[in-house]
């Protein structure tokens, strides 16, 4: 079992680390706005400034990629994103259809022009 974990204490590292501290935001904002109305302008605006960040990141991760995703095609890229969208909207807007699809298209692509 310990080949499969490895090193135990690199693992508690990350958990007290990285998990907590941000578990404990996730409960407060649960614990904070769940009396908040959905289509409050507040939520509106919140969810309009998350999905433009949201849309930067995935732009500066298409045009300049980081580390073994610069050694990816751009066409492959390119289509992959184009793929998964596709395949998001003919599956009724299914977020899981078009990440599955958009992630086959860039590893079949890349195992395929090797």
């Amino acid at each position: 079992m310990s080949d499969f974990i490895g090193n135990w204490q690199a693992l508690m590292v990350l958990v007290l680390a990285g998990v907590l501290p941000n578990e404990v935001w996730r409960m407060l904002g649960l614990w904070l706005g769940g009396g908040i109305d959905e289509g409050s302008e507040l939520l509106i605006w919140v969810r309009a400034v998350a999905t433009a960040i949201l849309a930067g990141v995935i732009a500066q991760i298409l045009f300049l990629p980081p580390g073994a995703l610069a050694s990816v095609s751009p066409l492959l890229r390119y289509g992959s994103v184009a793929a998964g969208f596709a395949v998001f909207l003919a599956a009724r807007r299914s977020i899981f259809a078009g990440v599955v699809a958009g992630e086959a298209v860039l590893l079949i692509g890349q195992l395929w022009w090797r």
